[in-house]
């Protein structure tokens, strides 16, 4: 037994020297593509990898947003391109990518980062509810997968990352569309690291716990969406358990760089995964408490409310630093594209 230990002691102390030891990945003339890059975490991983010699390809629904996006990043000094796209819809997910490829070249990093947050208890959730999560959280990844896979084995090279969430580990309660569609982006991308490998194709999973990025303006809120916007917000407004999107993107582009496999961010959100992990009863009787102090049903019922309408509850100087990083990150479009971006 104690050889059998030494053993393996040995043979983890070498596989550490050895992920140690090999190349970062280099981002240097290398083409990205950024799902949701036009905001938030998406915006902020194209600013940063920009400035270390990427060129950046980004997509949005809204045309506004992209297009303010696509102007700061060029004041910047980025090399990007953009393009509106619904990544729910295969054909114009495929158009994009096609797109890119004419504009950029081929594509060497794809980071699935678009994401749609809706808030409230279960029974004022929706079938629809749950076909837009799955939909945006699983199937947009699938899309864009599907279609850089072929180029990535033909060149056996090419970093896949999915963002998918803390919410993708434990199942939160009042997030349970959201969480079952996370919990499925990490099944998928673990099972794509496991099978791309040998192609020389590295996938990442990322999942985030709280991060200020100035989502929680547009989160959708239902039931008493005030009071569900008030606990939302405030807990991803809190600098001790929140992490700022700027650190939140380095550690992400740090991963790629190594090639790690998964990576949880926050110490807050590693907890709750190592809880998780050793004893899941006493964990979800003690998200069962937390869901007893939550808003009950009422309200708007399943009708949804964007974040910015749902204010009221809590005094403004509790999201400062969101409120801060809403605007940075361009959660609070101006509705106009602007020549030079508000510093």
């Amino acid at each position: 037994m104690k050889r059998l230990l030494m053993l393996a002691a040995a043979g983890a102390g070498g596989y550490l020297a050895w992920q140690g030891l090999r190349p970062r990945y280099d981002f240097r003339g290398k083409n990205v593509l950024i799902t949701g890059g036009s905001r938030g975490l998406g915006l902020v991983l194209a600013r940063q990898l920009a400035a270390r010699g990427a060129r950046i390809g980004i997509c949005a629904r809204d045309h506004v947003e992209l297009e303010e996006a696509t102007a700061e990043l060029r004041y910047r000094g980025a090399e990007v391109a953009s393009h509106v796209c619904d990544l729910t819809d295969q054909s114009q997910v495929r158009t994009w990518i096609e797109e890119m490829r004419h504009r950029l070249g081929p594509i060497d990093v794809l980071i699935n980062n678009a994401g749609v947050i809706g808030v409230g208890p279960l029974d004022t959730m929706r079938l629809e509810d749950f076909e837009l999560a799955l939909k945006t959280h699983l199937w947009g990844p699938i899309y864009t997968t599907l279609e850089v896979i072929p180029e990535m084995k033909a060149r056996r090279s090419g970093r896949i990352i999915n963002i998918a969430s803390i919410g993708g580990k434990i199942a939160i309660p009042h997030l349970v569309p959201y969480s079952a569609s996370k919990f499925a982006l990490v099944g998928f991308s673990n099972g794509l690291r496991a099978e791309l490998g040998r192609f020389g194709i590295t996938v990442t999973t990322i999942c985030p716990g709280l991060m200020r990025t100035g989502s929680h303006l547009n989160a959708e809120f239902k039931g008493q969406h005030r009071k569900e916007y008030a606990w939302f917000s405030f807990g991803g407004s809190l600098p001790g358990p929140s992490m700022s999107a700027d650190h939140a993107a380095r550690k992400v582009i740090a991963a790629i760089e190594r090639g790690d496999a998964e990576v949880v961010l926050s110490l807050p959100a590693k907890l709750l995964v190592a809880a998780q992990a050793v004893a899941p009863t006493l964990t979800s009787d003690a998200l069962a408490v937390v869901n007893a102090l939550l808003p009950e049903s009422g309200g708007v019922g399943a009708e949804r409310i964007r974040g910015k309408h749902s204010r009221g509850v809590l005094p403004a100087f509790v999201t400062t630093l969101s409120d801060r990083a809403a605007a940075e990150n361009n959660e609070v479009s101006s509705g106009r594209v602007p020549n030079v971006p508000s510093r």
